[in-house]
């Protein structure tokens, strides 16, 4: 099987097609905090308890949010009260729509808003003229009993018209754990982050993001599924694909990292989708294996898979534009060898490189 060495146009495509830039991560950090205050001020005015606190989470606190060409960004804060504080003028705890109509409330009190938030199912949501929005799931914190007598606290949803036991902290945990694991080894947690941002990035092209599955199933199949690579995020990226499409085949059940109830059901419809795209990626790459493969096939079946002109725009190393030669000294033969396992040496005599 041939193998020809993609790691750096995979990690420039990285950080130049997929992760936010800095000043895009500086305005969303500034909007929440914003929306932070806002909330606080409204809750005030109203003479309203504040929550004892408000907490990012989902991919924007795990650092998994992939640039999008709409800005269509999603930034989830949770707002956790205490139970006691989730209560009418008569003392009556709040439903779960009127603890989110309470938030609402609060995000729009002044009126300065064009587009004034709105209660959803299982947040308020503000959206910005900018394209993204703020999610704002609101939190009641229950005090328990566990098994063993000690004191404890449970963190129920308002969602729809119940409180449903959920933490969203919960996945960020699980995640960032996984992280932490993995750096601890043999293995790269880093590069886990980036197969995981690489996917989404995947399945978010514009014309497939109403139909394919959601962020946090896509960061569920990488974590059960990464394959590491020492050096060689292209071929993580593959791999754990493989490995996914494998799962996938067998049973579009997923469960839910931290919670009872699963993420997907079997025959789950925008899962389903999202396994036909990642076949058809997979089929495409297939092209990588030819024993007379050149970079440039290599560059065009990813610019194929990423639905992108990134990878075969990239200079080679004679300042051509990533031809067949794939940037010897000479533009006349690949810098690599082309060999048969997941090492690529140099033909100069080097070691192994990513």
């Amino acid at each position: 099987m041939a193998d020809i060495d993609c790691h750096s146009e995979m990690s420039a495509f990285h950080k130049e097609e997929v992760t936010l830039s800095s000043a895009q991560q500086k305005d969303m950090r500034e909007r929440r905090d914003n929306g932070r205050t806002r909330l606080a001020n409204g809750l005030d005015e109203a003479g309203h308890p504040q929550p004892r606190e408000v907490r990012s989470q989902g991919s924007y606190q795990m650092r998994t949010m992939v640039q999008d060409p709409d800005n269509d960004y999603d930034i989830d804060d949770g707002a956790y009260f205490e139970q006691d504080d989730l209560e009418d003028a008569n003392g009556a705890a709040l439903t779960p729509l009127a603890a989110r109509q309470r938030v609402c409330d609060a995000l729009k009190w002044d009126g300065r808003f064009n587009r004034e938030a709105e209660v959803r199912s299982n947040c308020v949501r503000q959206e910005y003229s900018a394209g993204y929005h703020i999610d704002v799931p609101v939190y009641r914190i229950v005090p328990t009993t566990a098994d063993n007598g000690d004191e404890t606290e449970q963190f129920e949803l308002a969602s729809g018209d119940e409180w449903v036991k959920s933490d969203a902290r919960g996945v960020t945990r699980w995640f960032n754990n996984i992280v932490g694991e993995l750096n601890q080894g043999e293995s790269d947690g880093s590069q886990m982050r980036r197969v995981t941002k690489l996917s989404k990035k995947f399945a978010r092209r514009p014309d497939w993001k109403e139909k394919t599955t959601s962020g946090i199933c896509i960061t569920k199949l990488v974590a059960d599924h990464f394959a590491f690579s020492e050096d060689r995020d292209d071929l993580a990226l593959r791999n754990t694909w493989k490995a996914i499409d494998t799962k996938l085949r067998s049973s579009t059940e997923l469960k839910h990292p931290v919670n009872t109830a699963n993420l997907a059901e079997e025959g789950d419809e925008k899962l389903t989708f999202f396994r036909d795209c990642l076949s058809s990626a997979l089929k495409t790459l297939e092209s990588l294996d030819k024993a007379d493969v050149t970079r440039k096939e290599v560059r065009q079946a990813w610019d194929e898979v990423f639905d992108t002109e990134f990878f075969s725009d990239r200079p080679d190393n004679n300042g051509g534009n990533g031809g067949s030669g794939g940037g010897s000294p000479n533009g006349q033969g690949p810098a690599i060898s082309v060999t048969t396992g997941e090492t690529a040496r140099r033909n100069d005599g080097g070691g192994r490189f990513g």
